[in-house]
């Protein structure tokens, strides 16, 4: 699972929509456009840090003379040191965020569900768009399929045509 930059408005409206209609928030109705920037803004600061966390990572990898393929190794506890939820954790970490951002947003009236009505309704929502990038990372990778995993020219090869698949698939 991963989060794209493009799913980040179709996530916050569906998910708004969907806590909406199962009557777990209240929200006026000229603040839910605030609603959904408030939940753009966490998926936002989701993907500024996961950059971040990874860049820390390389950096490491570079200072300390390691293997590239203990990349994900690495990331995972940065990732663990900052609390942050990378991979299976992520839905949870995300989950957790929205529903933090729910309860302290003036944009909110009032929120009637227990959070774990919330996980309910947000999960499959959140699953359906993160599974997104699944497809194009087996496309990327059977595209460059040539090239060691793990490499500096394969990531750069790999970044390359992962943003060629995301501009023709206008997944931003």
């Amino acid at each position: 699972m991963k989060l794209l930059s493009g799913k980040v408005s179709p996530i916050a409206k569906d998910v708004v929509q969907a806590l909406l209609d199962a009557e777990l928030i209240e929200v006026a109705d000229d603040m839910v456009e605030e609603v959904v920037m408030d939940i753009e803004s966490v998926l936002k600061e989701y993907i500024r840090l996961d950059k971040e966390i990874s860049d820390r990572a390389r950096d490491i990898i570079a200072t300390q003379h390691l293997n590239y393929h203990e990349t994900n190794r690495v990331k995972a506890q940065v990732a663990r040191d900052r609390e942050f939820g990378i991979g299976d954790q992520m839905l949870e970490y995300l989950i957790r965020q929205i529903t933090d951002m729910l309860f302290h947003s003036r944009h909110v009236d009032e929120v009637y569900g227990m959070d774990n009505e919330l996980v309910v309704v947000m999960s499959p929502i959140l699953r359906r768009h993160l599974n997104a990038d699944e497809d194009l990372d087996l496309e990327v990778k059977k595209r460059i399929r040539n090239m060691q995993e793990g490499t500096v020219a394969f990531e750069v090869q790999y970044k390359k045509v992962q943003e060629e698949l995301r501009r023709t698939r206008k997944l931003g």
